[in-house]
């Protein structure tokens, strides 16, 4: 394997494990957010997020991958000098998107809080407004870093902000919970806590720009062309603009959810406030734990696209064809124990995280897990999207995952139309439509990436030595949760620590043998290992 394709792999590595644990703490960090706020200044603080991510993405969404696939082609034709005006150029860019992102938000905050039915959650837009534009600066470094191909200053930064939120946002809605009293605590609190959440992002921004201060840049080649910062503006435009739409379909889908599956579960006759609940158990711990294995998805999107850029730049397409099929084989190597896992494991982590949170009530947990128990299967499935979402992007067809993005979240409000409104299916539907989503979305994806990437896809390799290795792994974990540890009846009897142990333990065994099968069916080669943990070669 050469040094580049192990700069891949250890390029998803790198971002994958930062990205599961800013995942996993931000999780974690609901819990104590919950108890020092209480069940209405956490509603208030989801409340602002679907808007907030919708700028986000708007703003930031898509230049930092241009910055990537740009700066990764002018350094492989031997073009540093053009990297960094390309870096500078969009530098420029975003820091304007997110002063007029953030004063948008500041300005708009009462008219957006009234609008969604929450006129007391003015200032709560007012203290992440911030956040906009140190995301927006710092995503012009981590976009050029990635370009680079350095993934450590990236991974750094993602691990401050979520200590950050720990380490500042708590202690901030703390003392705004205080300083409200029993009428506006819990509306301070979700300030407080937003405003910790803008701090945070500014001290990430901090590093980025400390770090990329001392990172000498490659001289400029003499014979070099320079572009001039006008013209390198208009390409990462160009490139951007389909990717931000794409972006913006994702967090625009969850508005249109919370909009529509409330008032679609009415219709077959739930009372209001149970079918708020449903949609707040959906919401508020489903999708937030199907979200904790997708951070591996978007590492390697991250990394396939300078990647497949670079490869391009040099006109090397068996280069290209092998990261491609790394990449896609990473995702189902990752992909499918993540979805069997989780599946198998529902409840234990439901029961684990929420089962002391009197907030939800013993059916309320048992719906959980069982629509935990089936929208697990949308991980592998997501991963895959995001793998040839980030080969297609770097090889400048960013336009296709857009549309097939759209294409899905069509199919998504149509069946959650047809199926949350079905007495007897209700929210139940919901994570069926988001499976067929991302399959609508995925095969279109799978045949226009392997086709512009010359990877020839191979069924063993992608599909059944990976499904092979999570069969074995799934009927290991059962049979320790059922046999071993008593099942669903088990967990209910259990207090935290021993809920704890089994959730601890049920995923160290489906880890080890997981390992085990995988390299014994070869779904794992083992050169895509730490270079510890492959064997080595005799001479």
């Amino acid at each position: 394997m050469t040094q580049r394709q192990r700069s891949l792999i250890g390029g998803i590595s790198v971002l994958g494990v930062a990205g599961i644990i800013c995942k996993v703490v931000g999780v974690l960090f609901r819990i104590p957010l919950t108890h020092i706020i209480g069940t209405d200044g956490l509603g208030l603080f989801q409340q602002v997020m679907p808007a907030y991510n919708l700028l986000l993405a708007i703003t930031s969404a898509g230049i930092p991958v241009a910055i990537s696939r740009m700066v990764s082609h002018y350094v492989t034709i031997g073009e540093p000098g053009n990297a960094r005006r390309t870096f500078k150029a969009a530098l420029k860019l975003l820091t304007i998107l997110g002063i007029v992102s953030t004063v948008i938000l500041l300005l708009l905050s009462r008219l957006i809080a009234t609008l969604v039915k929450t006129p007391e959650g003015y200032l709560s837009y007012m203290c992440i407004a911030p956040s906009l534009f140190f995301v927006c600066v710092m995503s012009a470094y981590r976009g050029y870093m990635q370009g680079m191909r350095r993934m450590m200053p990236t991974a750094i930064s993602q691990l401050i902000e979520q200590v950050g939120k720990v380490a500042v946002a708590l202690p901030l809605a703390a003392i705004g919970f205080a300083r409200g009293g029993e009428e506006t605590g819990w509306i301070m609190g979700s300030a407080g806590a937003l405003l910790g959440t803008s701090l945070a992002e500014c001290v990430a921004m901090l590093y980025m720009i400390i770090h990329a201060h001392f990172v000498k840049p490659l001289p400029p080649q003499p014979n070099e062309k320079p572009v001039s910062g006008r013209e390198l503006a208009k390409r990462i435009v160009r490139i951007s603009i389909p990717i931000t739409l794409g972006a913006c379909i994702v967090p625009l889908a969850s508005t249109i959810d919370s909009a529509m599956l409330k008032s679609l579960m009415m219709g077959t006759g739930i009372p209001d406030d149970i079918a708020g609940r449903h949609y707040g158990v959906y919401s508020g711990i489903v999708i937030t734990m199907i979200n904790v294995p997708t951070a591996v998805a978007m590492a390697m999107s991250t990394n396939l696209v300078p990647s497949i850029a670079s490869g391009l730049a040099r006109k090397d397409m068996k280069y290209v064809a092998r990261e491609a099929g790394i990449g896609l084989q990473v995702a189902s190597v990752v992909g499918f124990p993540c979805s069997i896992g989780m599946s198998l494991l529902a409840k234990p982590i439901v029961y684990l995280l929420y089962g002391s949170n009197a907030k939800f009530t013993p059916e309320e947990l048992m719906l959980a897990g069982n629509l935990l128990e089936f929208s697990a299967m949308t991980i592998i499935l997501f991963t895959m999207v995001q793998a040839t979402s980030g080969i297609l992007q770097g090889a400048g067809k960013q336009k296709i995952p857009m549309l097939t993005l759209v294409a899905g979240v069509v199919c998504k409000v149509i069946l959650n139309a047809i199926l949350v409104s079905t007495p007897g299916i209700s929210i139940h539907g919901a994570p069926i439509a988001s499976l067929v989503c991302y399959t609508v979305s995925m095969i279109p994806n799978l045949y226009y990436a392997c086709k512009y990437s010359g990877y020839r896809f191979s069924i063993p390799n992608i599909i059944l030595k990976p499904l092979a290795a999570t069969a074995v792994m799934g009927v290991v974990v059962w049979a320790v949760y059922n046999f071993v540890f008593g099942g669903i009846q088990g967990i209910l009897s259990a207090d935290f620590f021993r809920r704890l142990v089994i959730v601890a333990l049920c995923i160290a065994v489906g880890a080890v043998v997981y390992l085990i099968a995988a390299i014994l069916f070869k779904a794992i080669n083992p050169d895509h290992l730490p270079a510890r943990f492959r064997p080595k070669k005799k001479a």
